[in-house]
């Protein structure tokens, strides 16, 4: 269903403004990209259906393909996860969420990259480490992150979505169930120390912070969060669905955009996914929504262990012969395009146009191409 509204409304009426709210360039191209996306500024093409009794004519605009774009991620995600069909294993997966406390809001946002960078790297080493533990699974897992930067206000909250696989595999590439008993992966409490104290210590190789900020942070407790287990492929196949390509906010959350104001929904989770509304002048919105426009080439979803490049090759055919394979059943959209007029005919795109626009004569374009395409497939 399509949204009502739409954060490229918000951009255009502000398009003028955009400069002055949102200084940084990369950014500002970002907006940009969003504002035009599925427009004439981009070109697109013309399609005809081929039934006779319809012959009705659509026109369609090209997307800006852009990772932040509320409109351009349903393809992309269905991409993805269909290409994590052959590397999921027929076993119990575990969320796990890593946040960073609000005290490092101000650092994080200036230096993006090397505390997103360090935010990674710190996550792994603690969930590869207490793998490797006998008390907890004795072998090397795997894990998929990704980088979510907001929270349901679009307020600037950085935190590591992580899946991570109920087992590991030993020195004899045997598979070792962790011992949680499906209750937990590894102690929530353990994790979040070993996880404020190796994030600090890279924090001080990389800054140079007052003492006051060191001792806030050492009195404040960091949050890692473990959800009990996904128990079946198709609860890892919706988180994936999820997490991987969701932006800030998407345009069915927004409600309304009347005199200048946005107001949109939200949950607030500290009351148990309650919803309300949030409403924001537009300057606000789209600074806040710029908050999330991560660094140019930034990879927001890696991979780790037994789930990376460099190792899943190997290591995955041997275990998807001893623990089975997963199959990804998602509804696979047929390689034809059917009229959305008589819901019959199949379409065929008789025309490309640029950023000047679609022909004005739509009806008078000739339609040799057309009948030739009815011939051959007759």
């Amino acid at each position: 269903m399509k949204a009502k509204y739409e954060v490229a409304d918000i951009l255009r009426r502000n398009h003028h403004k955009l400069e002055q709210k949102v200084p940084n360039r990369w950014k500002l191209r970002t907006l940009y990209a969003i504002e035009i996306c599925r427009t004439a500024t981009l070109g697109g093409h013309i399609d005809q259906c081929l039934n006779s009794d319809c012959k009705g004519i659509h026109i369609s605009y090209n997307s800006c393909r852009n990772r932040h774009c509320p409109k351009c991620q349903g393809h992309k995600r269905q991409q993805w996860i269909l290409a994590r069909e052959n590397e999921l294993i027929n076993v119990s997966y575990y969320h796990l969420v890593f946040t960073l406390p609000s005290e490092l809001n101000k650092l994080t946002f200036a230096n993006q990259k090397t505390v997103y960078s360090i935010l990674f790297k710190t996550a792994w080493s603690v969930v590869k480490d207490f793998a490797a533990n006998p008390k907890f699974i004795g072998g090397r897992t795997g894990m998929i992150s990704i980088l979510h930067t907001w929270g349901q206000n679009m307020s600037f909250h950085p935190h590591l979505h992580c899946i991570v696989p109920g087992g590991g595999i030993n020195r004899n590439k045997k598979w070792k169930v962790a011992k949680g008993k499906d209750k937990y992966l590894f102690p929530v409490k353990a994790m979040s120390k070993v996880f404020r104290a190796r994030f600090t210590r890279q924090i001080r190789l990389h800054f140079n912070l007052t003492p006051e900020i060191y001792k806030q942070l050492f009195q404040k407790k960091w949050v890692v969060y473990c959800k009990r287990p996904f128990f079946s492929p198709k609860q890892v196949v919706e988180y994936l669905g999820r997490y991987t390509h969701k932006v800030a906010i998407s345009n069915h959350r927004l409600i309304d955009i009347a005199e200048g104001k946005v107001t949109f929904m939200a949950k607030d989770y500290r009351q148990g996914g309650k919803k309300h509304l949030v409403s924001l002048q537009d300057g606000e919105f789209i600074r806040r929504f710029s908050l999330h426009i991560l660094p140019k080439g930034f990879t927001r979803i890696r991979h780790y262990g037994i789930l990376s490049s460099s190792l899943k090759q190997e290591i995955l055919p041997i275990l998807h012969e001893k623990l089975g394979s997963i199959t990804i059943c998602l509804e696979q959209k047929s390689k034809h395009r059917i009229c959305p007029t008589c819901k019959k005919g199949e379409l065929i795109t008789i025309r490309y146009f640029d950023n000047r626009g679609p022909p004005k004569n739509i009806k008078a374009l000739d339609t040799s191409i057309i009948q030739a395409i009815v011939k051959i497939k007759s």
